[in-house]
């Protein structure tokens, strides 16, 4: 299989490349920064530097040929401002998806955020606000298109290792946590469920094993 990830060097996007290399998949990571290569490369992904901000389609299209599936992981940062906050989490999102159609790639993975159905809260501040409307205007646009996605929304990240429990639910549920490591590992495991094309998942900590949390949903 072959997988490209944009967003490469981000925490969560490095953690599903080390996986997917792993098991012998072939995977290319999509950074901005030329100093990121090294670590994209110790995964055992290809890198490739391309600005989402600034390219197009047909700029990141020809990277993503032959690929079976694209992910994308990629944020602005805790320390980008609210324009950022649309140019990466939303355009650059909308972008994979107008290359991924150029390319003939159907499968896509959007890596979301939990609580974007509701008003964000006011004491939050404008670059919350900003982000959390980001995020719900990409789930939009990715949901118009007629690629085979799944949105996966993950409550409040953390750096813990990982437990390889979880709770995976196609409804809304209590706001949790869940660590960068379990949900690159749920992120794998969707890439290999297609019967979850079509679906929205909110991810936090939980009980069940991984697999058997995706398994569940093709019922």
């Amino acid at each position: 299989m072959r997988t490209v990830i944009a967003g490469g060097h981000g925490k969560i996007a490095l953690r599903l490349a080390t996986l997917l290399a792993g098991r012998g998949d072939e995977v290319v990571g999509v950074v901005r920064n030329p100093d990121h290569r090294e670590d994209v490369e110790a995964t055992g992904a290809t890198c490739v530097v391309l600005d989402l901000e600034s390219a197009g389609a047909g700029d990141l299209a020809p990277h993503l040929e032959g690929a079976d599936s694209v992910v994308f992981a990629a944020g602005a940062g805790p320390n980008s401002g609210a324009a950022r906050k649309d140019t990466v989490d939303r355009a650059a999102a909308e972008l994979l998806a107008d290359a991924a159609a150029q390319a003939g790639v159907r499968r896509y993975l959007l890596v979301s955020s939990t609580g974007v159905d509701a008003e964000p809260s006011a004491d939050r501040g404008e670059v919350w606000a900003a982000y959390l409307r980001a995020k719900k205007a990409a789930e939009e646009a990715i949901r118009a298109t007629d690629l085979d996605w799944t949105i996966l929304r993950p409550g409040l990240l953390t750096d813990a290792p990982g437990t390889g429990r979880v709770l995976l639910a196609p409804t809304p549920v209590e706001k949790g946590e869940i660590s960068r490591d379990d949900t690159a590992c749920v992120l794998a495991t969707l890439l290999d469920a297609p019967y979850t094309a079509g679906m929205v998942l909110e991810l936090h900590d939980g009980d069940q094993e991984i697999h058997d949390a995706v398994a569940r949903l093709r019922s």
